[in-house]
C-alpha cells in the first residue's frame, strides 16, 4: 500500500539528495501496511514528484527523533522544535530508496482533488 504525502519543496530536495533521512511528523497512518511515500511536493510546485521506501516508523519524544540523524535531519533545530511544539510524541519516517520520477504527475493522475494536508492512502 502507499500514501501521499504533502512535502514542502525544500525538504523534498533534500531527501532526493540524501540530506534528509528522516521525514518527521506529528500524526501517522493507521494502516501498517504501508509500505511507499508518494511525494506530493507543494507550492508552487504542486506535483507528485516521487515516492520512498519506508525502512521504518518510530514513535517517540521530538528530541530523541532529533538525535536519530542531527546532521541529517534536512531541518534547523529551531524549525523543527517549533514543528512539534508542545507535542509529547512524534513520528519519524526512515527515509529507504528513493525513485525521483522523470515527469512529474498532477493529482488528478492518482483521481485525487486537492492535496492531503497530512497524507492520503493511494492506490
Amino acid at each position: 500500500m502507499k500514501v501521499l504525502l504533502s512535502i514542502n519543496p525544500e525538504y523534498v530536495e533534500k531527501i532526493f539528495t540524501g540530506e534528509k533521512k528522516y521525514e518527521y511528523r506529528k500524526s501517522i497512518f493507521k494502516n501498517k501496511h504501508v509500505e511507499i511515500v508518494v511525494i506530493y511536493c507543494t507550492y508552487p510546485v504542486k506535483r507528485i514528484v516521487g515516492e520512498f521506501k519506508i525502512e521504518q516508523i518510530i514513535k517517540d519524544i521530538p528530541e530523541n527523533l532529533w538525535n536519530l540523524a542531527p546532521n541529517n535531519t534536512g531541518i534547523e533545530k529551531a524549525k523543527f522544535k517549533k514543528y512539534f511544539g508542545e507535542k509529547e510524541e512524534g513520528y519519524a519516517i526512515k527515509i529507504g530508496n528513493v525513485k525521483r520520477y522523470i515527469y512529474p504527475k498532477k493529482l488528478e493522475e492518482y483521481s485525487i482533488k486537492r492535496a492531503p494536508q497530512s497524507f492520503q492512502y493511494i492506490e
